[in-house]
């Protein structure tokens, strides 16, 4: 993989026709650092949010070497660039055949299920393996969430109750497990879900031998500026310890958005401009999918490339090249008046899930992926950053 200083010196090197996606292995080990000094548990990173190879090797070399998994080609992927990590099957529906070949071919103990069906199907495609670790994972409030995860999975805390003392029977060990959704606005969340638990082990008296808290940690975006991941950390720390487990209980977290999000960014070019929309060579079917479903509003900027920006800004409406109407990313995006055909715009915040979502449709597709060794345009992370969106 091609490395350069800057976004602004890769640009004017290649001078790229199609998109080119930027990686930043600093603000990888930033972001995993920060999680390793505060996070009291253990750290899982969820694979799905992006699964290039690369990011991987850049979150193991800084001390994560447990991920959560949700299928047997990331299982795979894992042990193929980490073969001593540890993966954790938390996708609470699977098949028989790909439980029993994560138990026997790849030595995967830890499995997540949210009904009685799912915990028949494992014990039996283990061949009633005695060195399972069960997680019952519970339904919460997704109220603070950006995208809600909570009516896809997750038993309702009186289905857990029996389903916990089933497990019990079953397991080596046994989790308790929730998700608060993806991109959660407050920390309350965890505070909910975690005493949602604790009435659960009230009612079973069942201590559970891990809790996991799930992923839905947040980044920071110019329309979604969350609290600091610190009162995240400190509302959890709080309500583990009301739990009074007396250290019985381990506690783990899977983090996705929250180690890459800033990690990654987009450098795209200028095709077309219709007053305030700008027609672009990337859209919601390649690596803008966050920008264009669930609206978010990205951080971006126009790169200069030999000319004069304006100081005056405009809000643009960004469309992607195919030829789907619903390829449209509303934003605003608020960059320089004088942008044109073929000026080129870096699009930030797209560690997280650009990468996992590109289709090849209509043809439009681009594998150029490079490294850069600059900060991205906005962090929670990086407290020296001049970026115009820094929050401290």
């Amino acid at each position: 993989m091609q490395k350069f200083n800057s976004v602004d010196e890769l640009v004017n090197v290649i001078r790229p026709v199609d998109p080119i996606y930027c990686i930043r292995p600093n603000s990888i080990k930033s972001a995993c650092n920060w999680f390793r000094k505060i996070f009291p548990g253990q750290i899982l990173y969820a694979v799905k949010t992006n699964p290039n190879e690369k990011v991987i090797k850049y979150i193991s070399e800084s001390g994560i070497k447990r991920f959560d998994v949700a299928s047997i080609n990331e299982i795979k992927l894992i042990r193929k660039i980490i073969p001593e990590a540890r993966a954790y099957y938390m996708n609470t529906v699977k098949s028989r055949e790909h439980i029993r070949e994560a138990y026997f071919n790849y030595n995967i103990k830890d499995f997540a299920l949210d009904t009685k069906e799912e915990l028949q199907k494992i014990i039996e495609s283990t061949s009633n393996a005695k060195d399972l670790i069960l997680y019952i994972r519970v339904s919460i409030s997704n109220e603070h969430a950006e995208i809600d995860l909570s009516k896809k999975f997750g038993a309702l805390p009186s289905e857990a109750l029996g389903l916990l003392r089933l497990a019990k029977a079953h397991a080596f060990e046994v989790g308790l497990s929730f998700h608060v959704g993806s991109q959660c606005m407050h920390p309350i969340s965890y505070t909910k879900g975690i005493r949602d638990l604790g009435n659960i082990i009230n009612k079973t008296k069942i201590i559970p031998d891990i809790i996991n808290i799930g992923g839905g940690f947040p980044s920071i975006y110019p329309d979604l500026q969350p609290q600091p991941l610190e009162n995240y950390i400190s509302e959890i720390k709080k309500s583990f310890s009301n739990l009074k487990l007396e250290n019985k209980s381990e506690l783990l977290c899977e983090p996705g958005r929250a180690l890459v999000a800033e990690s990654g960014s987009s450098i795209v070019r200028v095709v077309l401009r219709k007053k305030q929309k700008l027609y672009i060579n990337d859209g919601t079917y390649g690596s803008l999918f966050d920008a264009g479903v669930p609206n978010f509003v990205l951080p971006t900027r126009m790169l200069a490339n030999g000319r004069m920006t304006s100081k005056k800004l405009t809000a643009y409406s960004l469309y992607g090249p195919t030829c789907d109407s619903i390829d449209y990313m509303k934003g605003p995006f608020v960059l320089p008046n004088n942008l044109r055909e073929r000026d080129y715009i870096e699009i930030g915040q797209l560690g997280a899930y650009s990468l996992t979502f590109r289709t090849k449709f209509n043809g439009f597709y681009s594998n150029q992926i490079f490294e850069v060794q600059d900060k991205p345009i906005m962090s929670m992370y990086e407290k020296d950053s001049s970026s115009r969106y820094l929050v401290a």
